[in-house]
Parts: structure tokens; sequence; C-alpha cells
């Protein structure tokens, strides 16, 4: 059975922006008789918060928001990401590059900021077998080409694959590799996720092509920016459920918020999911960022 998902990452709390990408997700996927799945992309250890899985699914039930299953918790898959990676090796090169040494190729006069430099692709094997010595290295999709997906709002989207990382150097699964594994497990077919994320598309795509797996159908939303039209943070006020309640904001306010946002309420309408489930409709959403002002705090 087909189904959507909303991924957060267990760094911290949910602000106003993740609570409204995961209503946004939840609408869709009920909208279209999807069932709708909960998954903590944990695989960044270093920023991961003990408690803050449990609380961003607390804040997610106070909004209404329901979850088929058990949440899939994607440190405890890393033999599945093994297996998908072995499969990947052939379309694969080793890369010893530090974070350092991309930016200062990308921030050269010919670089592509963004955009990974070629370093390591066509290293002889002695370089390899040199360089191994001094650093482990990290394991990079050979990109180059172009990939295509449909998006709900944006129509096709049509990309060049970047050599994006599915192995970092100490080891551990990167973000790419380890959700198109995840969506196409759990039978994910539709992705709803912030504009920002349009770029990774295509790699993504690629991924999912040569291990043999659907490609997801995506909405990529727009997103909540402060009136500075930056992406909306705890510097911005009280942007989280919890400081907002501490304001007198409880869940039922926020959720009018957000769908006074998604012209779906009028504001200070009290509203529930599932009346707004009955005015959904994507062709109809509002195609700009929400602007948030005025929050207290």
């Amino acid at each position: 059975m087909s189904a959507g998902r909303y991924a957060p990452s267990p760094t911290g709390e949910l602000h106003l922006g993740n609570l409204r990408t995961a209503v946004l997700a939840w609408l869709f996927a009920r909208s279209t008789g999807r069932r709708f799945l909960l998954r903590f992309e944990d695989l960044d250890a270093s920023r991961v918060r003990p408690g803050y899985a449990e609380q961003q699914a607390d804040d997610l039930a106070a909004l209404g928001i329901t979850f088929d299953g058990e949440p899939v918790v994607q440190s405890a898959r890393q033999e599945r990401y093994a297996e998908a990676l072995a499969a990947l090796l052939p379309y694969t090169f080793e890369c010893f590059c530090t974070r350092r040494e991309i930016a200062e190729a990308v921030s050269a006069p010919h670089g592509m900021p963004g955009r990974y430099p070629g370093t390591c692709r066509d290293l002889t094997d002695a370089e390899r077998a040199a360089r191994r010595r001094v650093r482990e290295p990290a394991i990079r999709l050979r990109g180059g080409g172009s990939e295509a997906a449909t998006d709900l709002l944006h129509g096709m989207i049509t990309g060049e694959v970047d050599d994006v990382v599915l192995r970092r150097n100490d080891g551990g699964t990167a973000y790419q590799l380890a959700v198109v594994v995840d969506d196409a497990d759990s039978g994910i077919d539709q992705v709803v996720r912030g504009d920002d994320l349009l770029d990774a598309t295509p790699a993504q795509a690629r991924i999912a092509r040569l291990l043999g797996v659907p490609v997801p159908s995506y909405a990529h939303v727009p997103l909540a920016l402060n009136a500075d039209g930056v992406r909306l943070a705890k510097r911005d006020g009280a942007v989280t459920l919890s400081a907002l309640a501490r304001h007198g904001l409880g869940a039922a306010e926020v959720l009018t918020m957000i769908a006074v946002s998604l012209d779906l309420a009028a504001p200070g309408e009290p509203v529930t999911l599932a009346e707004l489930l009955t005015r959904f409709d994507p062709a109809r959403l509002p195609p700009e960022p929400w602007i948030v002002t005025g929050l207290p705090g």
C-alpha cells in the first residue's frame, strides 16, 4: 500500500515551519488515501539530542497528526544501508577531500558553488592507495548527466546529478543514500518536504533507479521565513509549540495559524485537521513562502 511520510531529525524542537510541512505532508497523504509514516532521521549522532524524538512525536500528536505503524529510526538500519551501498559500489568513487578543501575549491574563480568539484573522481589506483594511508575515504556517487522526477507543485524536476556522498569518511551512512532506501523499503511513493531540498531530488532519483526501486512523486512546499526573508529560527521569537504555549498559544491556536498561512482557514477560526482535509486542494496552495511575523518573545 502506498504511503507518505514525515521525517524530522531529532536535533531540537520542531518550529512552525517544520510543523507546517508536517501538516501538509499529512494532508497530501490522507487526501489521496495513503498511509502516513513517521521516520526519525538520526544518522548524524553529533547533532542528535536525547528526548527530542519523543517531544517531536508529542508535538505532532498535539496538532492532531496521526501516523500508521511504529516510527522508523534510521540508526537501527545500518545493515540495510550497507547492503544498498554494496549494490551501488560500481557507480561510486572514493573521496579523500576535507570539507575545507571542498569549500576552497568551490569558492575559487571557476568553482561551482554548492557542487562537489570532482577532485577525487579520476585518481589512479596509486593515488588512492597513498591517500588512504593518510585518511579514510568517503564514498561518493559518480554523478553526471541529468535525472527527472515529478513534483506535484513544480511540475517535472530535471537537474544535473552531483557526486553526492553515500557514506561519510567516519563510516556513517549519508542522508542521500538512507532517505532513498528508507522510502523504498517503507513503500513511500509520495514525498512532501521543504523546497530547500529541490536540488537534492535529481541525485536521489538516480540512486533509486540504480537500486531498481521506484522514484517517488514529490511536493516541495514553500518554507516559513522571517520578515527578512530568512528561514525561521529561534532568534525570531517563540517558534515552537512549547515556547508559544508559554505565551498562551496552545496547539489549537497554532494549527489555526498554519491553516491561515495555507489559505485553509480565516484568522482566528478554530479548525481541526479533519476539517482542513475537506478543504484541501493542492492546486490552491499559496506558492510563496510563509512570512511569519508578530511572534511573541
